[in-house]
């Protein structure tokens, strides 16, 4: 079974995705990649030209163009084989002029070999291109549709509320009424933007399909063009040494040694190794899921003391839709607002006030010696913090109006989040 395994192709298809929905990175590491090839296909065109110009002048010349051929882009065995190749270059004095008309050759050979690769290659790209385009603007008119749906969500549940608080007042009929149908307006609009995020939704879901089914066409096409590169090139280079050593047998050995490197160049090796060096993601990224905030608010509003049963992501969810705060910028792990959330945003939450947020810019405080008992774990984040665990009782000795209080527990003093307490 492990034997299977290593001898399992790597493919391009399976190793260069983006991390998320919008990310280019794995197609913009194979574009990268077909670029270094274009660069050594020029390189190696190069090399042949000046050996070609080379043959009439021997000695010095060919040691300079030894020296001016590059290749540094590519890599494995092909970048070996060249390299060697270009050392033994060096070390070539004398080559018939003869040789000249042959190589000039296989330059034009390189230059429609090429052309053939760059046709087939901007054809792939520019409908790669079109359709990262189309995929990033769906996505950002889903991104769109979602926080609308998620304030019209908000509305309606407020307005409901303030029409039954109403009600309850024993006001006019008409103000009642008047409070009820603008309730039944937002709720409609609510439907209606919920709606139009499902629509989105499905629309980027049939977007995602589609660009994944094209991108792992092109990275086939582009492994495709690669192998083809490299087995072209290599071919090149054996055919380069070849015809050395037919005119000149006394440095047939040199360019033995040219070739036993080059049969060590292997396609997969190569791609393999390009693979393991470069790779990004071995899978796409999961979609984009729909949320019902409708259904969220009901739930928070109809049985607020059912928070404490649920998951801790569900409580996080509900609290930051109640204060107007995204649940992934503050409360992200079922816990009311503590320091990572004061460090990152520069604001500090007070759960008990439904206005959202208090900008701080210094710890004004107030004390007490009431008791509390703590309502939420917490994990000390800096040294002037204390460590809760749920159930503990302790003394309030200072409460600063930013929402950090200091308590003593067992003789030991330090901040807390005030909203982990409660008054005993």
């Amino acid at each position: 079974m492990d034997l299977s395994n290593r001898m399992t192709p790597l493919l391009f298809k399976d190793a260069f995705w983006g991390r998320d929905f919008t990310s280019r990175e794995g197609y913009d590491t194979l574009i990268v990649r077909l670029k270094d090839g274009r660069q050594m296909c020029k390189d190696v065109q190069g090399l042949i030209k000046m050996r070609a110009l080379a043959e009439e002048q021997y000695g010095k010349e060919l040691v300079m163009i030894a020296h001016k051929a590059r290749g540094l882009r590519e890599i494995g065995t092909l970048r070996a084989s060249f390299d060697q190749l270009k050392a033994h270059i060096e070390n070539i004095g004398n080559f018939h002029i003869h040789l000249s008309n042959v190589l000039e050759e296989e330059v034009k050979r390189i230059e429609i070999f090429q052309e053939k690769q760059k046709a087939q290659r901007k054809k792939f790209e520019s409908i790669m291109e079109k359709l990262m385009k189309s995929k990033s603007s769906v996505y950002k008119k889903t991104m769109e549709s979602k926080n609308n749906s998620k304030q019209r969500s908000q509305e309606a549940t407020e307005a409901e509320n303030l029409a039954a608080k109403i009600a309850a007042t024993s006001s006019t009929p008409k103000i009642i009424e008047k409070a009820y149908q603008k309730a039944e307006n937002c709720k409609r609009t609510a439907a209606e933007s919920e709606s139009l995020y499902l629509g989105d939704i499905v629309h980027l879901e049939e977007v995602r399909q589609d660009w994944i089914g094209t991108h792992q066409s092109t990275c086939e096409v582009f492994q495709q063009l690669e192998s083809d590169r490299i087995s072209f090139l290599r071919c090149v280079l054996w055919d380069h040494c070849n015809h050395f050593s037919m005119q000149c047998v006394k440095d047939d050995e040199i360019y033995e040694d040219v070739r036993k490197g080059l049969e060590k160049c292997e396609i997969s090796t190569d791609n393999k190794y390009f693979i393991q060096m470069k790779s990004t993601s071995t899978s796409p990224p999961e979609p984009v899921m729909f949320r019902n905030y409708s259904v969220l608010l009901e739930e928070c509003q109809a049985s607020p003391s059912n928070l404490s049963s649920v998951g801790r992501a569900s409580v996080s969810e509900r609290l930051s839709i109640l204060h107007g705060v995204d649940s992934n910028s503050s409360l992200t792990d079922g816990t009311p607002y503590s320091e990572s959330t004061r460090n990152s945003s520069g604001y500090s939450l007070n759960c008990s006030n439904t206005s959202g947020f208090q900008q701080t810019s210094s710890r004004a405080s107030v004390a007490f010696n009431d008791s509390y008992r703590v309502a939420y774990e917490y994990i000390a984040q800096n040294p002037d913090e204390l460590t809760l665990l749920g159930g503990e009782v302790v003394q309030l000795i200072e409460q600063g109006d930013d929402g950090w209080w200091t308590v003593e527990r067992d003789a030991e003093v330090g901040l807390v989040p005030g909203n982990y307490l409660t008054l005993i």
